[in-house]
């Protein structure tokens, strides 16, 4: 039986990326190193995510690059007005926002995290 998930993000920006985490989805740090970030949201279930450096020997040789492709749906609470925020992040740290009120579901926002993960983020109503 899976008792837990955890995706690990690799990348060659990890501060920036713990900065983005942190800053837009309440995020906290759980356990870090210079090459990994843990991080968590408080609640059952319990939210997990973690951010290691893409250079790492942790990683087989092959795989020790950052990431190519993901996307990641995140739910969050707070409705147009949460959207509204995260969408007004702007600046390098924050990635590119997309979507917002001109989403044709009119919920849900489209942003970028400084490694390039593609994140749909979808206000629960």
């Amino acid at each position: 039986m899976l008792t837990s998930l955890r995706p690990v993000i690799c990348t060659s920006r990890l501060e920036e990326s713990r900065e983005f985490y942190i800053q837009l989805f309440g995020f906290k740090v759980t356990h870090e190193t210079a090459w990994y970030v843990g991080l968590g949201r408080p609640g059952p279930p319990p939210r997990e995510l973690a951010l290691l450096d893409d250079t790492h020997p942790a990683l087989p040789g092959p795989w020790r690059r950052p990431l190519r492709t993901a996307r990641l749906t995140l739910e969050v609470e707070g409705g147009k007005g949460e959207l509204e925020r995260i969408a007004a992040c702007g600046g390098p740290a924050a990635g590119r926002c997309r979507g917002g009120a001109g989403s044709p579901v009119g919920n849900d926002l489209f942003v970028t995290d400084p490694s390039g993960v593609l994140i749909h983020v979808v206000a629960l109503r």
